[in-house]
């Protein structure tokens, strides 16, 4: 049985607090369904949910109760993703994906916050930011580049544009 120390403890979940509501306030920032409160509950909640399971393996090992605990989180914030996801039913348009994936993400760094893999979060919010920031632009330009028929940014003038979403 692994026993965290309580600066260990507040390390971990005040992390996944602070990685869930950075992205978080993104998407408020821009307008979107899901912001910092939701992402920042997200990280805690599964970094709160995986320091349980630590506790209860032998140091170095995931044990297979740690393993389940992980893939029902998984599971789980599937749901809550797919209910910020909003469906327009006149033209088949689905908004709301880039929030869900952020969902997802803020679950996932709450899971390697909780697990103590401090380089995995830190790279993977630097890739988040990055996409954030400069991912629409760059999707844009790759579009106009590639030869692509439409604008994907621009349901208004595309009524084949099923699934794409704004950042």
């Amino acid at each position: 049985m692994t026993e965290l120390d309580w600066p260990e403890i507040l390390l971990r979940l005040g992390s996944a607090t602070l990685a869930g509501s950075a992205i978080g306030l993104n998407r408020d920032l821009h307008g979107k369904p899901i912001g910092l409160k939701t992402l920042g509950i997200v990280g805690l909640s599964t970094a709160t949910v995986v320091l349980l399971a630590v506790q209860f393996t032998e140091p170095g090992k995931i044990s297979d109760a740690a393993s389940r605990v992980i893939q029902g989180i998984l599971t789980g914030i599937g749901f809550l993703g797919a209910g910020v996801i909003v469906h327009e039913s006149d033209r088949f348009r689905v908004r709301g994906l880039t929030s869900a994936a952020c969902t997802f993400l803020a679950a996932c760094l709450g899971i390697a916050c909780g697990a103590g893999q401090w380089r995995i979060v830190l790279v993977a919010l630097a890739f988040t930011f990055l996409l954030l920031t400069v991912g629409r632009r760059l999707e844009r330009r790759l579009h106009r580049m590639l030869g692509g028929k439409d604008d994907p940014h621009h349901a208004e003038a595309s009524p084949n544009n099923d699934a794409r979403e704004p950042s």
